[in-house]
């Protein structure tokens, strides 16, 4: 338990049985009335994005989130097998809780796994992650119509764009939050 006047950026609050992550808050204290607290709160499964007032030095729950470092290890049948790397334990997280980050994550890509009451909610991947070029079509040094990039896919499967000079086989780094195309990888 935790009061209004509590908050800050990040910390995770339990209400109403639902998860929310603080994005903003500003404590208020107008020339009249009681002060309040403005926040804007982020639901942890969903990403919804809500404004919600509290009033001030009101008691709220904080909700305990255990960020741990894994490794992803295999997919098996809809699961993706994750190990951690302190303690070895394999935790099965379904497709649905890592989301699109599957497009990104080959065996052994590490990852962060929030967890709440045994629970995994997400998965964080690192900012960006090297990918091999498996398919792309030979780039025509005059063909700038299409601004200079061409599709490739990776060897997850994913299609991204890349600049014409990028053939089959390079390593690249792709950005895991939108899917974009960073430079060659060493």
């Amino acid at each position: 338990m935790a009061t209004t006047n509590d908050l800050k950026n990040g910390m995770t609050l339990d209400i109403e049985g639902q998860l929310w992550t603080v994005v903003e808050f500003q404590h208020v204290k107008p020339g009249k009335g009681p002060a309040f607290v403005r926040t804007k709160l982020k639901q942890v499964l969903t990403g919804k994005v809500v404004d919600k007032t509290f009033n001030a030095g009101v008691k709220i729950d904080v909700a305990i989130l255990e960020k741990r470092e894994m490794n992803f290890l295999y997919k098996e049948g809809e699961d993706f097998v994750f190990m951690d790397n302190k303690t070895f334990d394999q935790m099965n997280i379904s497709a649905a809780t890592v989301g699109d980050s599957a497009q990104y994550m080959l065996e052994n890509t590490e990852a962060i796994v929030a967890i709440h009451e045994n629970n995994p909610l997400y998965i964080e991947l690192p900012a960006s992650v090297v990918l091999t070029i498996t398919y792309t079509e030979p780039g025509l040094q005059g063909d700038r119509s299409s601004g200079g990039t061409k599709p490739a896919t990776v060897e997850t499967g994913i299609q991204i764009q890349v600049p014409l000079f990028i053939k089959q086989d390079e390593k690249v780094l792709v950005d895991t939050r939108d899917g974009s195309y960073l430079g060659r990888a060493n």
